[in-house]
């Protein structure tokens, strides 16, 4: 055995003064009397004795030595060769994903392998050195250490986050942490078995595997995608998955909301282990949040809750010239996504090619103009000639005889049942595509492309006559005009997805950014981040994302703010880029069971004995020496 610090047996000269007290004789006061008989009778029975005789209480003062000599010897810091032969350094791999804050431990999982990390840094060895290393996204969150309040303050600073587990890479870490260490090394993974590579990591000789929790049963909502229809521009598609990760049926009831409004609730039946997928379709113009439920809660709410960001239909202007058709009218005031302009020609009155704004389209009804508006043009029965497409004659009794079923544009419409009495005769200039052709071979619904100043725009024409046939009567050319314009637009099927946690946000940047502006990544709790840019780069990249919810990127002058309440609430002149949703969205961190060999494997090999220092046991051994000696003074068994 050899002492860290021998110059505190010197205090050990401290038992001098206390043998001096013990034998120390106390001047007696002189107090007056009545009578001495009594008095003499006691010095009679209690005669002066010896030096020796003097430490009678020998019981006491043999105690307050032996208190005193354990503490000398703790302060010395005794270490057994044993003791310096068998040094560790130990690397603490702390799992903080998502799955570690069920709460079937109380309060919750990280807390219980916080808790068991923490004794385990208070039970090191002489000599022994501790690392921590969180398992989330790995990182060295304390390097090799024998100072215990640093390790016990990097294990308070690992947060919980709603990212999956890598703890095959935070092992991979630990070991390059060990290598070349001449102590002996050991990893103690504390976590709930909640990771792919779970067994063969527990069977590693190095590693041991400390599991918190227990099986518990979970379900939770593993996959929400919203998306745009591809047939209709208001509507919208949701796919939900739903995970029973347990070894019964469950029954949880799933709850949608758009923007705080319910649009949906069902209950579903789960088999053990069941992956259910459910889709939806729901109409929305606004879009907004998406958010999905699952009650009742569980030990496990992480996955209980989903988000989607549903993309806004933007409204589109249309400007429709007609000498005057309601029914054109109508249809195009029920779309939801169109502003409508109607400009109604007077007789014999041509259209003028107005001005139309980003984004617009023009409807021309029978009168077309001599030059066509730089802008998507619709023409339906046009009456004369134009760029683009000849009027050869008129032509009566006309079947559909053809038409093109794949194009997009034809999506729901059947136009072989309609009765059309006149159509006009047309000759299309360049490469049409042609999506109904009559008997005959003409054309009566096309697309044409033309090139206005190298920009590229289509023209659609339908040559038939609305008022001599029955398509009003049909739901056929509603359907037709909503296709034009989404195709106009090419704005069908729209999907933002939703990232899972741990994910980057690739977006592409405005690039219109003046000097000062920046972009600023705002998550779910209000913290606030810049994003980086890279010169010439087509895409930007933020992140990761560690937290469920809706993330935001907003485009502000000046630095992000400090104060996490403050940043909740907009600056003036912020303005919204991107928004962005995150989710758990693993199955593996749904599923709260551990395999079930795993349990056995962790037993087989448990953590390392906590051995404190010897000094720790000194002091403990003096503390209850002294509650040993105020026993018997109260006893009386000393004096």
């Amino acid at each position: 055995m050899s002492l860290a610090n021998p110059l505190a047996l010197v205090l050990a000269g401290l038992a001098l003064p206390i043998v001096a007290l013990y034998i120390l004789k106390i001047r007696l006061r002189r107090v007056p009397v009545s009578t001495l008989i009594f008095w003499r009778q006691v010095f009679d029975e209690k005669k002066p004795r010896s030096l020796f005789q003097k430490l009678r209480h020998l019981v006491s003062l043999l105690l307050q030595l032996a208190f005193l000599l354990l503490l000398v010897f703790a302060v010395a810091d005794p270490i057994l060769r044993w003791q310096q032969a068998h040094s560790r350094r130990i690397v603490i791999v702390l799992d903080d994903s998502a799955s570690m804050a069920a709460t079937d431990v109380t309060p919750s999982r990280l807390e219980a392998a916080r808790a068991r990390a923490i004794a385990l840094v208070e039970g090191m060895r002489q000599g022994d050195e501790a690392a921590v290393i969180a398992a989330s996204r790995p990182r060295v969150v304390c390097g090799p250490t024998d100072h215990e309040r640093t390790l016990r303050s990097a294990i308070g600073s690992i947060t919980q986050v709603d990212e999956p587990g890598r703890i095959a890479d935070a092992v991979d870490l630990a070991q390059r942490l060990l290598a070349g260490s001449p102590k002996k090394p050991r990893i103690v993974i504390l976590s709930d078995g909640a990771f792919d590579q779970a067994e063969p990591l527990a069977q590693t000789q190095e590693v041991d595997l400390a599991l918190v929790g227990a099986r518990t049963a979970n379900v939770g909502i593993t996959q929400l995608q919203a998306r745009r229809s591809m047939l209709d521009p208001s509507g919208y598609e949701i796919l939900v998955e739903v995970t029973n990760a347990s070894d019964t049926e469950a029954q949880p009831r799933l709850e949608l909301e758009l923007d705080s409004d319910p649009i949906d609730v069902m209950t579903l039946t789960l088999k053990p282990g069941e992956h259910a997928v459910r889709t939806f379709e729901k109409t929305s113009v606004e879009g907004g949040w998406l958010h999905a439920h699952l009650s009742p809660g569980d030990l496990f709410t992480g996955d209980d809750d989903a988000w989607a960001v549903l993309p806004a239909r933007a409204r589109r202007k249309v400007i429709l010239h007609t000498p005057g058709n309601l029914f054109l009218e109508k249809v195009f005031e029920a779309m939801p996504e169109v502003d409508l302009e109607v400009v109604k020609l007077a007789e014999g009155a041509a259209p003028c090619p107005a001005s139309v704004p980003a984004g617009g389209v023009v409807v021309y009804h029978r009168r077309v103009p001599d030059r066509l508006p730089v802008a998507p043009v619709f023409l339906i029965d046009p009456e004369r000639s134009g760029p683009g497409w000849t009027v050869a004659a008129r032509q009566k009794n006309v079947v559909v005889a053809r038409q093109d079923r794949e194009s997009p544009y034809m999506a729901n419409i059947r136009l072989d049942a309609v009765v059309i009495s006149e159509a006009s005769r047309l000759a299309l200039a360049g490469k049409p595509r042609v999506l109904a052709e009559s008997a005959a071979g003409d054309p009566l619904f096309a697309i044409v492309e033309r090139s206005v100043s190298g920009a590229r725009y289509k023209l659609a024409v339908l040559a038939v006559d609305l008022e001599a046939s029955d398509l009003p009567l049909q739901t056929a050319f509603p359907i037709m005009a909503s296709n034009v314009l989404s195709e106009f637009g090419e704005s069908r099927g729209e999907l933002r997805e939703s990232l899972a946690a741990g994910s980057l946000l690739e977006f592409e940047p405005p690039g219109d950014l003046k000097p000062g502006e920046r972009l600023i990544l705002v998550a779910p709790d209000g913290r606030e981040q810049e994003i980086a840019l890279v010169p010439g780069a087509p895409l930007a990249a933020a992140g990761p994302l560690d937290l469920r919810g809706g993330w935001s990127v907003l485009r502000r002058v000046g630095s992000p703010r400090g104060d996490v309440a403050e940043s909740r609430r907009l600056l003036p002149g912020d303005t919204t880029v991107l928004k962005a949703a995150c989710n758990i969205a693993d199955r593996r961190e749904t599923d709260l069971r551990a395999p079930e060999g795993l349990a056995t494997q962790a037993a087989a090999n448990p953590l390392p004995l906590a051995v404190r220092p010897i000094w720790y046991y000194l002091i403990a051994s003096a503390w209850l020496l002294s509650c040993w000696e105020w026993l018997l003074y109260q006893r009386r068994w000393i004096d």
